[in-house]
């Protein structure tokens, strides 16, 4: 059962605290392994977009879904449901383990029909989620939220409104509205990708901007961002007591047009990142500058394989917590691509695994880096895969968990300490 909107930001919850537990399995976690998953859906229709969009769910998700993590088999037990109908569907929680924070990207706040970002308390005893504050994303269509490694600021990328947005984070975890907005400009990609796989019809994203990602480099110096329709990564200084932002020596990197970079993840050292680029099927090695900022493209691997023909549309790329692997998603061919890192960053095939399921939009390794969660879209379910650590190769575990409509996967150990405890009423500001 929902409860009414909250503030007209069209956030529906249950009644109370708007998370619904589920029994303790019958042998449930023990203390030192506690491990819970959040699971980001769609749980509403996206509307008004051009039918060239290539996401258009139906919304079969229930909001924010939570399980209890098996750390020895990788197995998932369901633990509860924030139900929300505005598709949360990117989550991150903070360093501390206590608030929780998603974009949610069906909603429409205000005349200009800008989406949402929401702030949860977490219940350590139970993971359970607790409504703090909602506010305006400063953009159509939230898409991504991360952390900046000060914890002071939430970073947004609006994929329809093709803008980003800084959100002060306070002390109690609240989120204020943007203290910075960055609307993407330029001269949009063409159709067709230049290396678009033979026969490909997988058009779409290049209508308009769109921020697809952001997220800073591990320092905290600088922020990245990607626009789809753009063929850009664009990096950003950002100022520490403002949150603006500037643009950096070097304000952008270009890739090859209409190929459409879709996300980005650095390797550990910081030396290195990688882009996976949704329409081109390709993943670019770059060289990253900690002192500029400064992207330098070096190499350009497929993430298909050798004669392939017809349309796909990437993913999730992922690069494995010692950084000796890279694993990159295809939709519509319905695979993890995996990659062994050689020398200088360098990518090399190794191989690649069916995701049990139809359109892999993410996936996301454990923090043990035993095992891989691909959350399947149109399939409607999480398949978990075991890791070979030597090999970097993924065995299906025989699981799979119905989802509706799965987006995001985070997780969290939590603390046997409770968290602090918010004494006044959530807020939710227009």
């Amino acid at each position: 059962m929902s409860g009414p909107d909250i503030s007209g930001l069209g956030i529906s919850v249950r009644a109370g605290e708007g998370d619904s537990p589920q029994p303790h399995p019958s042998q449930g976690p023990t203390e030192d392994s506690r491990l819970m998953a959040y699971v980001g859906t769609f749980s509403s229709p996206i509307k008004d977009t051009l039918p060239t969009q290539v996401d258009l769910p139906p919304g079969n998700g229930r909001g924010i879904h939570r399980f209890w993590v098996d750390r020895e088999s990788g197995a998932l037990t369901e633990a509860g449901v924030y139900e929300m109908g505005t598709s949360p569907s990117c989550l991150v929680v903070n360093q501390a383990g206590d608030r929780l924070y998603s974009a949610n990207e069906t909603d429409r706040v205000g005349p200009h029909g800008h989406g949402s970002i929401s702030a949860f308390a977490i219940d350590a005893s139970d993971g359970s989620l607790r409504l703090i504050n909602t506010v305006p994303s400063a953009g159509a269509g939230p898409t991504y939220v991360s952390i900046h490694p000060s914890g002071k600021y939430l970073l947004v990328a609006n994929y329809f409104g093709g803008s980003i947005a800084v959100l002060p984070i306070e002390q109690d975890g609240r989120l204020g509205h943007a203290v910075d907005v960055k609307e993407d400009s330029g001269q949009l990609g063409p159709t067709r990708a230049t290396n678009a796989p033979l026969g490909s019809k997988a058009f779409s994203g290049h209508d308009h901007t769109h921020a697809h990602m952001i997220q800073s480099d591990p320092s905290g110096k600088f922020v990245l961002h990607v626009d789809l329709g753009l063929d850009r990564i664009f990096v950003w200084r950002i100022e520490m007591t403002t949150g603006k932002l500037t643009p950096a020596a070097t304000p952008f990197v270009a890739l090859p047009p209409g190929d459409g970079p879709r996300h980005f993840h650095f390797h550990p050292d910081g030396q290195w990142l990688y882009s996976i680029q949704e329409e081109g099927s390709t993943v670019v090695l770059f060289d990253f500058s900690s002192e500029t900022g400064e992207l330098s493209p070096r190499q350009t691997v497929s993430t298909l394989p050798p004669g392939f023909a017809g349309s796909n549309f990437c993913s999730e790329i992922l690069v494995s917590h010692d950084g000796r692997f890279v694993y990159a998603g295809n939709r519509l061919y319905d695979s993890i691509a995996i990659f062994s890192v050689g020398p200088k960053g360098r990518l090399e095939r190794v191989g690649e695994v069916w995701t049990r399921g139809d359109y892999p939009r993410s996936f996301t390794l454990d923090p043990s880096g035993r095992y891989l969660y691909c959350g399947n879209q149109r399939a409607d379910n999480l398949a978990v895969f075991k890791v070979d650590r030597a090999s970097g190769g993924l065995e299906f575990t025989g699981q799979f968990v119905p989802v509706g409509n799965p987006s995001h996967i985070v997780f969290l150990k939590l603390a046997s300490s409770t968290p602090q405890v918010l004494t006044d009423n959530p807020v939710n500001e227009n």
